[in-house]
């Protein structure tokens, strides 16, 4: 398959993502996507949309946890809505520790509850596009009460697809059952998509009497990419980095396990605990960075995203996680096309 390329709006300000969204449409990307650090996702995914008119524009992710169903249903069918079917409901848990503490909402069995927020949030979509009673009762969410002043009016475009990350193969096989496409998370690799991913959204998927067939896989893609030796070195030093951060969270220490290296997971939290993020990066071998991103020249990192991902996702976001001109993006963008 032809791969979609898209751009991530992470880290701009609000008062920019207009702009920017435009720009980066203008430039040919296929879809852009906001995240959830330091501002909400929806407000963001706002703005993205009236700065375009083809693109699509989705969350990747909004923390699911740090809502309800309900919240969510009425954000996301507004947007989409207001897109004119062009957003994308992106949900992810998040970590217990963000979610208790920073959120203050609770946290247990996390693979069961997104899967039954995710239903939860159906069954209200439901109730609204097709005005069914609404009598959704589960586990962690209960919505049984839906007067016609609180219903939104039926439109055209219908509730938006709701895709869901994960990396572990517990959550993966649970969203999998109820989404409609899937996120991956950078930090990941070709073997462990194709040993633990790929089998878990089978199994998924096979609960509701599906296949693959039609999942969107799609995700964030690391690209370690340069144009000369001091480029490359920057860029190496960037991605290192970032993978050290995410290497340090137990939730991920799967990824590392497959690939025999669980201790450095202990190693770099202990690190995480000190603030010693800069000495985190030197800590990875570049056994596990050519396991996680392409490195090289713009032709060599266009090659091997085309090889690691052309049979397997239906779109990616360039993952850069250091400061990349516009001319080499695109440039990238040109060759992974071509």
């Amino acid at each position: 398959m032809t791969l979609k390329i898209d751009s991530t709006l992470m880290g701009a300000d609000i008062t920019t993502i207009k702009a920017l969204a435009g720009s980066l449409e203008s430039a040919g990307y296929d879809g852009l996507w906001v995240g959830e650090t330091a501002h909400d996702s929806f407000l963001q995914s706002l703005q993205a949309i009236e700065g375009t008119s083809a693109t699509s524009v989705g969350t990747e992710i909004a923390i699911a946890f740090a809502r309800t169903p309900m919240t969510l249903a009425y954000s996301g069918y507004d947007l989409a809505n207001y897109s004119g079917g062009r957003f994308i409901l992106g949900l992810g848990s998040q970590v217990k520790a963000h979610i208790v503490r920073r959120f203050g909402m609770p946290w247990s069995e996390p693979a069961k509850r997104m899967r039954e927020l995710i239903l939860a949030t159906r069954a209200i979509w439901d109730s609204w596009q097709n005005e069914t009673p609404l009598d959704f009762r589960g586990d962690f969410y209960s919505h049984t009460l839906m007067t016609p002043f609180f219903a939104p009016r039926p439109h055209s475009f219908g509730p938006p697809p709701v895709f869901a990350g994960g990396v572990g193969a517990i959550m993966t096989e649970a969203v999998g059952e109820v989404i409609d496409g899937y996120f991956f998370h950078p930090f990941t690799t070709e073997r462990f998509v194709h040993d633990v991913t790929l089998p878990a959204l089978a199994r998924g998927r096979a609960k509701a009497g599906k296949t693959l067939e039609g999942l969107v896989i799609a995700g964030p893609a690391f690209v370690t990419v340069g144009r000369d030796e001091e480029e490359l070195a920057a860029a190496i030093t960037g991605t290192k980095k970032q993978i050290a951060f995410y290497a340090s969270t137990p939730a991920y220490k799967s990824v590392l396990e497959l690939h025999g290296m669980g201790e450095l997971q202990d190693e770099l939290n202990r690190l995480a605990r000190e603030g010693q993020w800069d000495e985190m990066g030197t800590r990875i071998p570049d056994e596990l960075l050519h396991a996680v991103s392409p490195v090289g020249s713009p032709t060599e990192v266009a090659q091997d995203l085309n090889r690691r991902w052309g049979d397997v996702a239906e779109r990616i976001t360039l993952y850069f996680n250091y400061p990349v001109s516009p001319e080499l993006q695109l440039e990238l963008v040109d060759k992974i096309r071509s």
